[in-house]
């Protein structure tokens, strides 16, 4: 469930909100809400697999360094590095992938979980640089993402509607959040003085280190971020902050408030990582779709409360899942259309 003791005081006024008209897709499932499909996925094992650029043999180690060497002129940002990425789980569209990355803006190493969609490895699409897509998870996610739990298939279903020509075959990047299981000492996708540089080692250090390491698109217009209940306060947070890495987010069923107890005495800078605030300045161009469950009175206040402070150039959709509660099932039913609306607002695979 959402904490609900700063995480209520989002208020409304004016700005112009767009309403989803598709209902998002079903596919039943029964789950828990925030933290609890977390907590079965766990830190995955390593299985000493690597299918994947990179390393066979290397279990985590230092990643390539930042930079990129990429055609003048072109589409496509060219990797200098090779990653090294170990296997800690098969889905029916391919492995998911770990490493622990070093970042070097930020100090901070973290896990980093990657999963390619098989099209990156097809020799048809060797020149082919890929869109990507950045998840972060519900709950405190220390030592684990929920999205590379089989309880939220979404590698799977991309690769469904890849096929069909319904959605982008994106990257996908979930790393952790948090490096401890205390929710009131979150580290909140932030900055917070004295604390680990979260925000810096999310939003330059992995970005600078997928460029390095894999083909992707040049700029940020292939570039989106999604999360679900703590995952959408991160996603609305950072492309508001990093609106020239991020072109679109998807905040599902999230908050706007940062309210960890390790921002005590400073309240200059929560209210800099405040996306209450943020989303009312008129500095990001980014475009979301913002969802809430439509049977949780409580969430549906917070989030169209939020929507409704936007300024332009930020661009909101707002989409209420019919009878949608805090939970997981309901999380696992919406990937289909957010990948489909992410599809239509982020550059798609490319070659020069």
């Amino acid at each position: 469930m959402l904490r609900q003791s700063s995480r209520s005081r989002a208020v409304l006024t004016g700005a112009a909100v767009l309403t989803l008209a598709a209902s998002l897709a079903a596919c039943g499932s029964s789950g828990g809400g925030k933290g609890d499909s977390a907590k079965a996925a766990g830190t995955p094992s390593a299985s000493g697999s690597s299918a994947v650029p990179g390393d066979p043999a290397a279990a985590t180690g230092t990643p390539a360094p930042a930079g990129t060497a990429p055609a003048a002129g072109g589409k496509v940002q060219t990797p200098t590095g090779q990653p090294a990425l170990t296997k800690v789980r098969d889905t029916a569209a391919g492995p998911i992938m770990m490493t622990k990355l070093a970042g070097p803006k930020s100090g901070v190493t973290g896990q980093v979980w990657v999963w390619l969609p098989p099209e990156y490895n097809d020799p048809k699409y060797a020149k082919t640089g890929f869109p990507v897509l950045t998840l972060y998870a519900g709950g405190q996610s220390n030592g684990y993402n929920t999205w590379t739990d089989n309880q939220l298939p979404i590698q799977e279903v991309d690769e469904e509607l890849a096929k069909a020509g319904k959605a982008h075959p994106f990257i996908m990047i979930m790393p952790v959040q948090n490096f401890n299981g205390d929710e009131n000492n979150a580290l909140d996708c932030s900055d917070i003085p004295g604390q680990p540089k979260m925000a810096t080692w999310m939003a330059q250090d992995i970005p600078d280190w997928v460029r390095a390491n894999f083909r992707t698109l040049k700029g940020r217009d292939s570039w989106g971020i999604m999360g679900a209940s703590t995952g959408g306060f991160c996603s609305a947070k950072l492309s508001l902050q990093y609106p020239d890495v991020y072109k679109a987010a998807v905040p599902i069923d999230g908050y706007f408030i940062p309210d960890s107890h390790l921002w005590k005495g400073h309240d200059a800078e929560r209210m800099a990582n405040n996306p209450d605030v943020l989303v009312t300045q008129g500095k990001a161009d980014v475009k979301m779709l913002v969802t809430a469950g439509g049977a949780n009175a409580y969430e549906k206040g917070v989030v169209k409360s939020w929507v409704a402070k936007a300024a332009p150039p930020v661009a909101i959709e707002y989409y209420e899942q019919p009878g949608g509660k805090h939970l997981t099932s309901d999380f696992k039913k919406m990937i289909p259309d957010t990948l489909q609306w992410l599809t239509k607002n982020l550059a798609g695979p490319a070659a020069d």
